[in-house]
């Protein structure tokens, strides 16, 4: 269904019991609501939590923000490197909004948040901005943006930056898996056709690369997080793959230390993806973030 927040019109999915526990999965740089897996959103429902996906915006089926044209990547990564400020089309705080008028828009008052890699950015600036909203947090496989922090190889950053041959289906799926397995887990390698299914109808449902482009200006513009973490007062749960190429394993004990009374599930074997076969424990940190375990 279609909702208004922050002036948006952002595409949800709300499953489970009306008076089950609130809890909000916010995704990553580009990626739709639909990359939460069903496994794992049934098994969320199964434990009694009200659970609520959303497209961020300029993703999905969420409002976009293509009058403002291609986003200028060089220019951004070069003042990114020279560390100076780079300008972006909207902030990681102003969709910390947009996660909170989704709220708003149910009526919740109060929700567990669970965010993965730049949705956990986007739940750290929930819980820094808008503290009386979350119960809880669990932050997968992502980062407080200090820049002391190992950054992803030269390889992983190649993958990152390729494109597909064509905006063809079956060429933008041929890329996508092989981004995956750049930066998927090594320990889990997925079924080749669960996955290719799982891309394809994703890319038939939306594919808005020029979106994917201005969250990134978004994440780069946001900076270090750091000195605002230790703030954070909600019971908290830090999940990270140890073998994850993309945002290496050093950003969840640079997490844990920072956020008062974090924990820390560091999974051997995991990359930047959510295996099938992890998600069951992805499902027990969640509950156990959210003082159900």
């Amino acid at each position: 269904m279609r909702i208004q927040s922050n002036s948006l019109f952002i595409e949800v999915d709300v499953q489970g019991p009306a008076d089950g526990e609130p809890l909000l999965l916010v995704m990553g740089l580009g990626m739709q609501l639909v990359a939460w897996p069903d496994e794992l959103v049934a098994d969320l429902v199964g434990r009694g939590f009200r659970v609520i996906r959303f497209d961020n915006r300029d993703a999905g089926l969420s409002e976009g923000f293509e009058r403002l044209g291609p986003p200028r990547m060089l220019r951004a990564m070069l003042r990114f490197t020279l560390r100076l400020p780079v300008a972006a089309p909207y902030q990681l705080r102003d969709m910390a909004n947009d996660a909170v008028g989704v709220l708003d828009a149910l009526g919740i008052q109060q929700a567990h948040v669970c965010g993965a890699s730049m949705g956990g950015m986007i739940a750290q600036r929930m819980a820094m901005h808008h503290p009386t909203r979350v119960k809880s947090l669990t932050l997968v496989m992502t980062t407080s943006g200090a820049r002391h922090l190992p950054q992803p190889s030269w390889k992983v950053r190649q993958a990152m930056l390729a494109r597909p041959r064509s905006h063809d289906v079956a060429d933008v799926v041929a890329h996508l898996e092989r981004l995956l397995h750049t930066i998927g887990s090594p320990g889990y390698r997925p079924d080749k056709q669960r996955q290719h299914q799982r891309l394809e109808a994703s890319v038939k449902r939306a594919w808005r690369p020029h979106g994917t482009g201005r969250q990134l200006l978004a994440v780069v513009a946001d900076g270090d997080r750091s000195a605002a973490l230790a703030a954070i007062r909600h019971p908290t749960r830090v999940i990270h793959g140890a073998d994850d190429p993309l945002v290496p394993p050093a950003a969840a004990t640079d997490l844990q230390r920072k956020i008062p009374g974090a924990t820390l599930d560091l999974v051997p074997g995991m990359g930047h993806d959510l295996p099938l076969a992890l998600l069951p424990r992805l499902a027990d940190g969640i509950t156990q973030a959210a003082g159900r375990g």
